[in-house]
């Protein structure tokens, strides 16, 4: 009997969604209504031209918020596909921390907390980093067992794709906050048979070298 071929790795490409009026300003969270700004909109339209350019795309998977599927939308146009919501992909749940202004939160005792000890912190009434990890990692694995050997796009917000791209890395969750997500950026990430391979993280450029096959 001839040894059976194994599945190629699902390629899994994360993007963040598009700038929007409170990037890098204030911490939206989970909250409903916040859209793409103008220079948005651009960025998600020009991150569809890049990732045209990448073959075998078999799917193109949202976060259930306004601006990750209107990130999604000419994504999904461009490769002649629709945009399938996941749950799992959306943002980290802030708490009682949603909505504040980020000026006022690097304020706090807590903030320090944060950026150094982020396995240890939960928002009050909300999500702990590690659970927002563990949600994540486990929505790519469902997604790479639902597209074995092919390349699905999955765009999400930069906490859970930082997460992600240190799971794969093997780097502790307390040194995620070192990794840099900037808007309508492809972290990639192949999954095998031996494990994750990071083939770049926060790309805005050129991203025909993922073409591996």
């Amino acid at each position: 009997m001839a040894p059976r071929t194994p599945t190629p790795p699902t390629l899994v490409l994360l993007v963040r969604h598009g700038h929007t009026p409170t990037t890098g300003r204030v911490l939206p969270g989970r909250r409903a209504g916040l859209h793409l700004s103008d220079k948005g909109h651009q960025q998600a339209a020009t991150v569809a031209e890049r990732l045209a350019a990448i073959r075998n795309i078999a799917a193109v998977y949202s976060s259930p918020l306004e601006r990750t599927r209107q990130t999604a939308a000419p994504i999904a146009k461009a490769l002649g596909l629709r945009v399938q919501i996941q749950a799992g992909l959306t943002e980290c749940d802030f708490g009682s921390w949603t909505g504040k202004s980020l000026a006022a939160l690097r304020r706090t005792a807590a903030w320090e907390r944060v950026q150094r000890y982020p396995s240890g912190f939960r928002f009050p009434n909300g999500e702990s980093f590690a659970e927002m990890q563990q949600r994540i990692v486990g929505t790519i694995q469902a997604l790479t067992e639902r597209h074995p050997g092919k390349t699905v796009v999955a765009v999400s917000h930069a906490d859970p794709i930082k997460a992600a791209a240190a799971h794969a890395l093997g780097a502790p969750l307390d040194l995620f906050q070192r990794i840099v997500i900037s808007p309508c950026s492809v972290t990639a990430i192949s999954y095998g048979l031996t494990g994750p391979a990071v083939l770049t993280v926060n790309c805005i450029g050129d991203l025909s070298s993922l073409n591996l096959s």
